[in-house]
């Protein structure tokens, strides 16, 4: 069960991490979108603009913010959630580390209480070998 519960959590943390890269990826695109559209607003606007040009624009300007703001949460929630799920990775792996280690030792003084019991059958058999009178 702790194996089981062990590699649930790791799935968990890589599918944490594969949703933080799509996130930031999405993000660095909006960013790059910005820069682009930012760059048309320099071009467009050395050729001289209308109002409605740069109405629209500062409108569009104003929604691409709010998108970038609203990704950039999403990209923090995202990297706090994989904080939270490599801690409980994190603990299920010690868990499991540790009832290794248990079972590792409970088998080990098994083993040495096995070739106890067997070297004591061993000698009580050497002695009563030793005991009887011999058989010409």
């Amino acid at each position: 069960m702790a194996e089981r519960a062990e590699r649930e959590a790791a799935r968990l943390f890589g599918q944490g991490q594969a949703q933080l890269t799509q996130a930031e990826a999405k993000l660095g695109e909006l960013h790059q979108y910005f820069g682009d559209y930012q760059q048309q607003w320099m071009t467009q606007g050395s050729q001289g603009v209308s109002g409605q040009w740069l109405v629209n624009y500062q409108r569009f300007l104003s929604q691409l913010e709010s998108a970038i703001g609203q990704q950039q949460r999403s990209v923090d929630w995202h990297r706090a959630n994989l904080d939270k799920l490599r801690q409980q990775w994190q603990q299920r792996r010690a868990r499991l580390d540790g009832l290794r280690k248990l079972v590792e030792r409970y088998l080990q003084e098994a083993r040495v209480a096995a070739d106890k019991r067997e070297q004591k059958l061993l000698d009580e058999f050497a002695q009563r070998l030793a005991g009887r009178p011999k058989q010409d």
